[in-house]
């Protein structure tokens, strides 16, 4: 790969990356810890997955800032979004927060890297864009579950897993309390093997 020139754009666009995964990292931990407090256990468990995936986002920009430009600094100029709620704004917040990475930012990105001669910077890019895309989608699809009341209810019966115990029910809908550990409904979650 091309030497990373402290003077590129590609550099700069690499540590806006690198700050803005690495505080995506930490918001969706605060929005685990609120998902949690509302006992909203496969929420918190989606967004703690979601906080490492950012995480090595982050870490996989940094490499590349790393590799030619140890013990540089590079200036940049980002603005970053401010929000902690409820945990049904959060995944707004967060679905929205994703939409403008997919969307415009790291194609973007891409495009200048490319400009630049920096091929594989340019396709971590994309490939770190389709995984935001699905973050958007997901964090969407469990805020409709969410505000519809189809997170712990289904039309057709589906096998429910507690998140607490292991327990598995089978029905339209995740037991108010789980009748192996006495947890709540908030612990249950759609079950799917999938291995």
């Amino acid at each position: 790969m091309k030497k990373l020139e402290k003077n590129t754009q590609t550099a700069v666009n690499l540590m806006k990356s690198f700050a803005g995964e690495t505080q995506a990292s930490m918001r969706y931990a605060y929005y685990a810890k609120e998902a949690r407090k509302e006992k909203l256990i496969q929420i918190a468990n989606i967004f703690e997955e979601t906080s490492r995936n950012e995480a090595e986002h982050a870490k996989r920009f940094y490499k590349f800032l790393n590799a030619d430009l140890m013990d540089e600094t590079i200036e940049i100029t980002s603005s970053f979004p401010v929000h902690l709620g409820d945990t049904k704004s959060n995944l707004l917040a967060a679905a929205g927060g994703e939409n403008e990475e997919h969307s415009d930012m790291y194609p973007e990105f891409a495009r200048i890297a490319r400009e630049e001669g920096y091929a594989e910077i340019a396709d971590v890019f994309i490939e770190v864009g389709e995984v935001e895309e699905a973050h958007e989608k997901r964090f969407l699809k469990l805020h409709e579950n969410l505000a519809t009341g189809y997170l712990f209810k289904k039309d057709e019966v589906v096998l429910w897993k507690c998140n607490n115990c292991g327990y598995i029910h089978e029905g339209v809908e995740a037991p108010i309390v789980c009748p192996a550990c006495d947890h709540p409904q908030g612990y249950f979650e759609v079950f799917v093997e999938t291995y």
